[in-house]
């Protein structure tokens, strides 16, 4: 199931998308929606989507700088640009951005499946045509060896290193590096998935075998950008090495160094998280950082977090960034200590407590459903109708006539 999402400040366009396009039966799957840029990152990260339709004029943060942040963090999602605005500057920036679509509204249901098919296509093709030149190139041979020297114990000279990838055309110049240690079974189908998102990733991650299955040398421009970048690809690999059937996954990020001969450090690290934890039973693919390993803190953390989305999820404008800055985390590593501490997706939670709040307000008040979803953290009252169904099975009025506690 390719997953999409969709960003535009219209709720009418939203609505008609969400409604009319046959998402059950399509092959696709609408993870969320968000009427601007800002909320949109923060439900990206959390969803980890395949795809993402959004508007070019919106609030706050624009389309196109929503795109330029994704292709920077996440480039292996497909973007399709939907806009009322026929003007070629916003094409222009949409194709230097590497969009996919432009597309001008108003569009229909056969129109949005089309380009969501081509765009798919786009994507597998371009997966298939890396995984050909892989295979037919000598030199993913040499770039891997060349990359585990960088790990080496034996390697006295990574700036040498450096240089002759370099000469290969695989650029390592950054300001930060940080190591992604990948644990998995099966071995070879696992590490295909993680090349393959590495090579869709515009040259911020590089991947090499390992014993236990592989590593990920991830640049940055900063500390908060080298854990951005991370915590993201740790999230994507998880998700493409599931649908590949891998098991047994284990993910560890290490240190973040600003220097090509500290990239063994953060090797180490990640790896002494691994070899701590390998041996522990696990049933769900674990994602685990340097600064969340035997930290009691992190728990903490996640406690905080709790309680504060339980003190606002009331607010509308509350997402995964607030929450993250309270506890002090970044987004993409709260994302993930989140979701694995607590079985559930940040947005998968904050819908829980609004959804549990107003089925207490249904069951025990006469407010309007409106002034309800009001009440619980959503401005857009059929948004709110359709989570409670998708979720309950039961439209509100259908939940308010079977449940309802009449007065004393």
């Amino acid at each position: 199931m390719t997953k999409v999402f969709l960003a535009d400040d219209e709720i009418v366009i939203r609505e008609g998308i969400r409604n009319s396009f046959p998402w059950s039966t399509s092959g696709y799957q609408l993870v969320g929606e968000a009427p601007d840029g800002e909320i949109a990152l923060s439900m990206i990260r959390d969803t980890r989507p395949d795809l993402l339709i959004t508007d070019i004029r919106m609030p706050f943060m624009d389309g196109l700088e929503l795109c330029r942040i994704v292709r920077r963090q996440m480039p292996w999602i497909g973007i399709i640009i939907l806009s009322g605005y026929d003007e070629f500057e916003y094409a222009r920036q949409a194709i230097q951005l590497g969009v996919k679509e432009y597309l001008l509204k108003p569009i229909t249901a056969q129109e949005l499946r089309e380009a969501l098919d081509r765009v798919s296509a786009q994507l597998l093709a371009e997966q298939e045509d890396r995984r050909r030149t892989a295979q037919r190139s000598s030199d993913l041979f040499v770039k891997e060896q060349l990359l585990a020297a960088l790990y080496s114990e034996e390697t006295y000279d990574p700036m040498n290193v450096v240089r002759q990838l370099r000469s290969m055309n695989v650029f390592l110049t950054a300001s930060r590096y940080v190591v992604v240690d990948a644990a998995f079974e099966p071995g070879p189908t696992g590490l295909d998935a993680l090349r393959e998102l590495a090579d869709s990733s515009s040259g911020i991650a590089h991947v090499t075998g390992s014993r236990a299955g592989g590593r990920i040398l991830i640049l940055g421009d900063s500390d908060e950008d080298a854990e951005e970048r991370a915590y993201a690809f740790a999230d994507s690999a998880v998700a493409e090495m599931e649908r590949c059937g891998c098991q047994n996954i284990l993910i560890s990020i290490g240190e973040t160094v600003s220097s090509p001969d500290r990239i063994l450090a953060s090797m180490k690290s990640a790896a002494h998280i691994r070899h701590v934890l390998g041996d522990m039973p696990h049933e769900k693919s674990m994602i685990v950082g340097i600064r969340d390993f035997g930290d009691s803190a992190e728990h903490t953390a996640v406690s905080r977090a709790r309680l504060y989305m339980m003190e606002h999820f009331q607010d509308a404008g509350l997402m995964l960034g607030d929450v993250a800055r309270a506890v002090g985390m970044s987004e993409s590593r709260f994302s993930t200590v989140f979701s694995q501490a607590c079985g559930k997706t940040f947005t998968e939670y904050l819908t829980s407590l609004r959804l549990n709040r107003a089925r207490e307000l249904l069951s025990g008040t006469d407010r309007k459903s409106t002034q309800i979803a009001r009440d619980v953290g959503y401005n857009d009252a059929h948004y709110f109708s359709y989570l409670f169904k998708k979720n309950l099975g039961l439209t509100p009025t259908e939940y308010r006539s079977q449940h309802q506690i009449e007065p004393q």
